[in-house]
Protein backbone atom coordinates (compact mmCIF):
# COMPACT_ATOMS: atom_id res chain seq x y z
CA UNK A 1 0.00 0.00 0.00
CA UNK A 2 1.73 3.18 -0.64
CA UNK A 3 2.42 5.75 1.94
CA UNK A 4 0.64 9.35 1.99
CA UNK A 5 4.07 10.89 0.98
CA UNK A 6 4.33 8.55 -2.31
CA UNK A 7 0.35 9.51 -3.26
CA UNK A 8 1.62 13.70 -2.90
CA UNK A 9 4.36 12.67 -5.34
CA UNK A 10 1.84 11.25 -7.94
CA UNK A 11 -0.13 14.17 -8.00
CA UNK A 12 0.48 17.56 -9.96
CA UNK A 13 0.80 20.88 -7.69
CA UNK A 14 -0.81 22.45 -10.51
CA UNK A 15 -2.79 20.39 -13.00
CA UNK A 16 -2.65 22.95 -15.69
CA UNK A 17 0.20 23.66 -15.67
CA UNK A 18 2.02 20.66 -14.77
CA UNK A 19 -0.67 17.58 -16.86
CA UNK A 20 -3.34 15.99 -15.23
CA UNK A 21 -2.93 12.98 -12.80
CA UNK A 22 -1.25 9.83 -14.32
CA UNK A 23 0.34 12.22 -17.25
CA UNK A 24 2.47 14.99 -16.53
CA UNK A 25 3.94 17.67 -19.09
CA UNK A 26 7.78 17.52 -18.04
CA UNK A 27 8.12 14.40 -20.22
CA UNK A 28 6.89 15.47 -23.33
CA UNK A 29 8.98 18.72 -23.23
CA UNK A 30 11.87 17.11 -22.13
CA UNK A 31 12.11 15.86 -25.84
CA UNK A 32 12.68 18.93 -27.38
CA UNK A 33 15.88 19.97 -25.46
CA UNK A 34 17.28 16.47 -25.82
CA UNK A 35 16.34 15.96 -29.68
CA UNK A 36 17.91 19.60 -30.60
CA UNK A 37 21.18 19.29 -28.68
CA UNK A 38 21.68 15.46 -29.79
CA UNK A 39 21.14 16.63 -33.07
CA UNK A 40 23.57 19.85 -33.00
CA UNK A 41 26.27 17.28 -31.80
CA UNK A 42 25.69 15.25 -34.78
CA UNK A 43 26.44 17.95 -37.08
CA UNK A 44 29.06 19.43 -34.92
CA UNK A 45 30.48 16.56 -36.25
CA UNK A 46 29.62 16.13 -39.21
CA UNK A 47 31.06 19.77 -39.99
CA UNK A 48 34.61 18.35 -39.88
CA UNK A 49 33.71 15.16 -42.23
CA UNK A 50 31.95 17.72 -45.28
CA UNK A 51 33.52 19.90 -47.35
CA UNK A 52 31.34 23.16 -47.03
CA UNK A 53 30.51 22.69 -43.23
CA UNK A 54 29.07 26.19 -43.09
CA UNK A 55 25.38 25.59 -43.06
CA UNK A 56 25.78 22.73 -40.73
CA UNK A 57 27.71 24.91 -38.09
CA UNK A 58 25.38 27.72 -38.25
CA UNK A 59 22.45 24.63 -37.60
CA UNK A 60 24.01 23.47 -34.79
CA UNK A 61 23.99 27.02 -33.52
CA UNK A 62 20.24 27.49 -33.94
CA UNK A 63 19.69 23.65 -32.34
CA UNK A 64 21.31 24.68 -29.71
CA UNK A 65 18.87 27.81 -29.25
CA UNK A 66 16.06 25.89 -29.60
CA UNK A 67 17.27 23.34 -26.80
CA UNK A 68 17.70 26.00 -24.62
CA UNK A 69 14.28 27.42 -25.05
CA UNK A 70 13.04 23.64 -24.72
CA UNK A 71 14.95 23.17 -21.42
CA UNK A 72 13.38 26.58 -19.83
CA UNK A 73 9.90 25.32 -20.55
CA UNK A 74 10.88 21.60 -19.50
CA UNK A 75 12.33 23.21 -16.09
CA UNK A 76 9.10 25.60 -14.99
CA UNK A 77 7.24 21.95 -15.68
CA UNK A 78 9.55 20.49 -13.56
CA UNK A 79 9.91 22.49 -10.79
CA UNK A 80 6.36 21.64 -10.04
CA UNK A 81 6.86 18.26 -10.71
CA UNK A 82 9.76 18.51 -7.68
CA UNK A 83 7.25 20.84 -5.34
CA UNK A 84 5.06 17.62 -4.71
CA UNK A 85 8.04 15.43 -3.46
CA UNK A 86 8.05 15.27 -0.07
CA UNK A 87 11.70 16.69 1.16
CA UNK A 88 14.19 14.83 2.97
CA UNK A 89 13.16 11.92 0.97
CA UNK A 90 15.48 9.52 -1.43
CA UNK A 91 13.35 10.77 -4.37
CA UNK A 92 13.85 14.28 -3.31
CA UNK A 93 17.49 13.93 -2.97
CA UNK A 94 17.30 12.57 -6.70
CA UNK A 95 15.11 15.22 -8.08
CA UNK A 96 17.47 17.88 -6.97
CA UNK A 97 20.38 16.43 -8.52
CA UNK A 98 18.26 16.02 -11.65
CA UNK A 99 17.14 19.36 -11.69
CA UNK A 100 21.05 20.42 -11.08
CA UNK A 101 22.35 18.89 -13.50
CA UNK A 102 20.08 19.87 -16.35
CA UNK A 103 20.45 23.25 -15.03
CA UNK A 104 24.09 23.10 -15.55
CA UNK A 105 23.69 21.43 -19.21
CA UNK A 106 21.61 24.52 -19.88
CA UNK A 107 24.14 26.52 -18.59
CA UNK A 108 26.32 25.33 -20.64
CA UNK A 109 24.46 25.88 -23.94
CA UNK A 110 23.81 28.93 -23.28
CA UNK A 111 27.63 29.12 -23.04
CA UNK A 112 28.36 27.17 -26.06
CA UNK A 113 25.52 29.42 -28.36
CA UNK A 114 27.29 32.88 -26.87
CA UNK A 115 30.70 31.13 -27.99
CA UNK A 116 29.25 30.21 -31.39
CA UNK A 117 27.12 32.87 -32.03
CA UNK A 118 28.33 35.25 -35.12
CA UNK A 119 31.31 33.12 -35.75
CA UNK A 120 31.26 32.55 -38.98
CA UNK A 121 34.81 32.96 -40.43
CA UNK A 122 34.35 31.32 -43.75
CA UNK A 123 31.81 29.10 -42.84
CA UNK A 124 34.37 26.24 -41.29
CA UNK A 125 33.71 23.39 -39.20
CA UNK A 126 32.79 23.65 -35.93
CA UNK A 127 35.76 24.17 -33.54
CA UNK A 128 36.75 21.44 -31.22
CA UNK A 129 36.50 23.49 -28.24
CA UNK A 130 32.75 23.59 -29.04
CA UNK A 131 32.46 20.62 -29.61
CA UNK A 132 34.04 18.57 -26.49
CA UNK A 133 31.66 21.46 -24.26
CA UNK A 134 28.87 19.82 -26.15
CA UNK A 135 29.93 16.44 -26.08
CA UNK A 136 30.23 17.01 -22.97
CA UNK A 137 26.91 18.26 -22.15
CA UNK A 138 25.18 15.35 -23.59
CA UNK A 139 26.85 12.85 -21.60
CA UNK A 140 25.57 15.34 -17.86
CA UNK A 141 22.51 15.23 -19.99
CA UNK A 142 22.39 11.12 -20.23
CA UNK A 143 23.09 11.10 -16.47
CA UNK A 144 20.58 13.36 -15.66
CA UNK A 145 17.85 11.36 -17.96
CA UNK A 146 18.68 8.20 -15.95
CA UNK A 147 17.77 10.10 -12.54
CA UNK A 148 14.49 11.43 -14.31
CA UNK A 149 14.31 7.54 -15.24
CA UNK A 150 14.53 6.68 -11.52
CA UNK A 151 12.17 9.29 -10.63
CA UNK A 152 9.41 7.99 -12.48
CA UNK A 153 10.29 3.94 -12.70
CA UNK A 154 11.54 3.41 -9.31
CA UNK A 155 10.19 6.01 -7.33
CA UNK A 156 6.79 6.66 -9.26
CA UNK A 157 6.80 10.37 -9.20
CA UNK A 158 4.09 11.25 -11.09
CA UNK A 159 3.04 8.12 -12.39
CA UNK A 160 -0.82 7.13 -11.44
CA UNK A 161 -1.24 5.07 -8.81
CA UNK A 162 -1.56 0.49 -9.12
CA UNK A 163 -4.93 0.81 -8.63
CA UNK A 164 -5.46 3.06 -11.55
CA UNK A 165 -3.08 1.20 -13.74
CA UNK A 166 -4.91 -1.56 -13.00
CA UNK A 167 -7.51 -0.40 -15.37
CA UNK A 168 -5.26 -0.96 -18.20
CA UNK A 169 -4.71 -4.45 -17.54
CA UNK A 170 -8.49 -5.30 -16.61
CA UNK A 171 -10.53 -6.84 -19.72
CA UNK A 172 -13.22 -4.70 -20.48
CA UNK A 173 -13.01 -2.17 -17.85
CA UNK A 174 -13.84 1.60 -18.62
CA UNK A 175 -11.65 4.18 -18.83
CA UNK A 176 -12.27 6.99 -16.22
CA UNK A 177 -14.19 9.19 -18.64
CA UNK A 178 -17.04 6.82 -19.17
CA UNK A 179 -15.82 4.85 -22.66
CA UNK A 180 -15.25 1.60 -23.23
CA UNK A 181 -11.45 0.82 -24.19
CA UNK A 182 -11.42 -0.35 -27.66
CA UNK A 183 -7.51 -1.40 -27.37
Amino acid sequence: MASESQLQAKRPVSASLAGPYGHPFHPILVTVPIGAWVTSLVFDIASHVVHRPGFLTQSSEWLIAVGVIGALLAAMVGFLDLFAIPAGTPAFRTALVHMTLNLLVTAAYVVNFLWRHGDYTGGGSVGIGRLVLSALSIVALAISGFLGGKLAYRYGVRVADENTQAEGYTPGSSSRNGTRSAV
